[in-house]
């Protein structure tokens, strides 16, 4: 089955928006004076939002991948 080169691209544009936003995302997540607790141990906030982000960067790497072989 052939895939468009057009979604190809899709899936390459999605891919680096995601990679471009996260990275952004994390440092003020990371800022956030909600991430640490009074003794400076990382917070349910600061770890969910850690799982997420790792998450959305793996599929995004994934998604970047699977639209340069498809683009080929």
């Amino acid at each position: 089955m052939d895939i468009p080169v057009a979604w190809s691209v899709v899936l390459i544009v999605t891919a680096a928006w995601n990679l471009l936003i996260w990275p952004r995302f994390w440092q003020r997540i990371a800022a956030d004076p909600r991430s640490r607790d009074a003794n400076g141990r990382a917070t349910k906030f600061l770890t969910v939002h850690t799982v997420l982000i790792a998450v959305s960067l793996t599929l995004a790497l994934a998604v970047g991948v699977l639209g340069l072989l498809t683009l080929f």
